[in-house]
């Protein structure tokens, strides 16, 4: 098959999106299928293809973690995707390069699979004032239900997305629930040297007596580590011998970084800053946990690239993501800030032949989650979209 997989961001730039598409790219394309990567790319005047990447001019959103809008409308990007001439059109975003994307597989009469990534909910504020959020909340749903209702598939990595299309879109589509994909031999910790994992914890500073768990994500309000910092300070003492590491950047650092001082935990909580994620590997392995609070997440890859270095997932109970962490399997589940301590302390307690096999065990529960997996839970849905839309005609 031919496809062209449309997304608002790619490499270089890194996001669970990006993620995705690149390992459903290199899952495609090693069972001989072709890949188009349409994206935008706020360095670039013009259109042009690279290594299977369409470039499309875009232009930077500072507010909006420096994401790159292109145009929805361009005649030298239909005019280079007729030339592909495309079986499926795969839309991964909903704004410039997905709207274009709506304009392109009417104009050329070819099936639409779209993949909701993102509770768009929990990102209004980012652009709207706090007084305007409802009213911007349902324009947005309406503006979302266009891309499922113009969709032949759709698709997404939680049972999230089918309560967001169907309860909040007001929408009567089915969603093909696909798990996120992860690097899996980039994360296993065979590849990650002692020397790496001291030089880490050297160069923050955490002792080898000292337990780290780590959080890896956008610093944003939608994922809740101003909850983590406050489930910390009323739990975790400084003899415990626990410290706190978040991974990330994002808006939202500075006042964390101001919370923590305020809740006088500083001295148990490192901020990282941006770390590229060719650099991620030592950071899991070095150390004990992953903790999350987010309830906004899918099916988070930073927690699946941590649970592939064999880190247990302490994860805030989440209805929607029930599953996705097993109690004993690949992690725990709490409730409160009692419950995530209880979790910290009976992992500190157990024995390290305990913790070797609990790490196997959480290595296990991510073993298919590799790139081809998931391009033939994909290839299933495209020949669904393409037996429909024949159908139709």
């Amino acid at each position: 098959m031919r496809i062209a997989l449309f997304t608002e961001t790619y490499l270089p730039y890194i996001s669970g999106v990006v993620t995705h598409v690149k390992l459903l790219k290199e899952g495609l394309e090693k069972q001989g299928h072709q890949v188009l990567v349409v994206a935008a790319d706020p360095d670039t005047r013009h259109h042009y293809i690279q290594d299977g990447v369409l470039h499309c001019p875009a232009k930077t959103l500072k507010r909006i973690y420096d994401y790159g809008l292109a145009a929805p409308y361009s005649h030298r990007r239909l005019k280079m995707l007729r030339e592909f001439h495309p079986d499926i059109i795969h839309i991964h975003t909903e704004f410039g390069v997905g709207l274009s994307a709506l304009h392109i597989a009417k104009a050329l009469r070819v099936p639409l699979v779209y993949t909701l990534h993102t509770m768009y909910d929990e990102y209004i504020y980012y652009i709207a004032p706090r007084h305007l959020v409802p009213m911007m909340t349902r324009i947005s749903h309406r503006y979302f239900r266009l891309f499922a209702k113009k969709a032949a598939q759709i698709t997404g990595p939680s049972q999230k997305c089918t309560e967001y299309i169907q309860n909040d879109c007001k929408l009567n589509r089915s969603v093909n629930v696909i798990p996120n994909p992860v690097e899996l031999d980039k994360f296993q910790p065979e590849n990650i040297t002692e020397e790496q994992k001291h030089a880490f914890r050297k160069k923050y500073g955490i002792r080898d007596d000292e337990m780290l768990v780590c959080f890896c994500g956008r610093i944003g309000r939608e994922k809740s580590v101003d909850v983590l910092l406050d489930y910390w300070a009323q739990t975790v003492k400084p003899d415990d011998k626990m410290r706190l590491l978040i991974i990330g950047d994002g808006p939202c650092k500075p006042e964390l970084e101001e919370q923590a001082a305020r809740l006088g935990i500083s001295d148990m909580v490192v901020f990282t800053g941006s770390v590229p994620n060719t650099e991620l590997p030592p950071y899991y392995a070095s150390c004990d946990l992953y903790v999350t609070a987010s309830l906004s997440d899918t099916n988070s890859i930073s927690m699946l690239e941590a649970m592939a270095t064999g880190l247990p997932v302490a994860h805030r109970y989440d209805k929607l993501n029930e599953g996705q962490v097993r109690s004993g399997v690949n992690g725990f589940i709490y409730y409160d800030a009692k419950g995530m301590y209880d979790i910290f302390k009976q992992y500190q307690k157990k024995t390290p032949e305990e913790k070797r096999i609990l790490e196997h065990s959480v290595r296990e529960s991510v073993k298919q989650a590799g790139s081809e997996n998931l391009a033939n839970y994909l290839l299933n849905v495209y020949r669904r979209a393409v037996a429909s839309e024949n159908a139709e005609k």
